[in-house]
């Protein structure tokens, strides 16, 4: 005689623990996850502060290296990082303009508003080469230092403004 029930299934008990087993799971995986996201846009933020103060390096080796009449109120150093796109031929002594960025990257902690253009002192923290190594605010004479304007915490518990 043929049996009608099949003991193939799963049984009400089997399910639940299956379910409890991947909840844990889960619940150690989600964490782990916000914090690599985060450990990137931190790597993200590093590269790009390395790259705009390169930018502005390279920027016054060139000012100390071609332009002979120094002004006295002259640092040295590009106006606006806006200049480090745009180029500069220091008074005429290069044929063609030097350009330093081919763009001026964003700080991943401060992204832009979709569809709104920000000015420069919105995008990244300014300091010129007046002010203090520690100021906040900007003197608008040159761009000698930039950091972030988030007041965010790092992973290793320092300020992402104070990188």
């Amino acid at each position: 005689m043929k049996k009608l029930c099949s003991t193939k299934g799963l049984s009400l008990i089997e399910l639940v623990v299956t379910m409890a087993i991947l909840a844990v799971l889960a619940s150690l995986v989600i964490p782990s996850t916000r914090l690599t996201a985060k450990r990137l846009k931190e790597i993200e933020l590093r590269r790009n502060l390395r790259v705009i103060r390169t930018a502005i390096d390279n920027y016054k080796k060139d000012y100390d290296k071609l332009v002979t009449m120094k002004s006295v109120n002259e640092s040295g150093y590009p106006k606006t990082l806006q200049e480090l796109v745009d180029g500069k031929d220091f008074g005429g002594v290069d044929k063609t303009k030097r350009k330093y960025l081919r763009r001026i990257p964003d700080d991943p902690f401060n992204p832009p508003a979709p569809g709104r253009e920000r000015k420069e002192e919105e995008r990244w923290g300014l300091r010129s080469y007046a002010d203090d190594a520690d100021s906040n605010v900007w003197g608008g004479e040159d761009v000698y230092d930039v950091h972030s304007l988030s007041e965010d915490t790092a992973i290793d518990g320092t300020k992402y403004k104070d990188w």
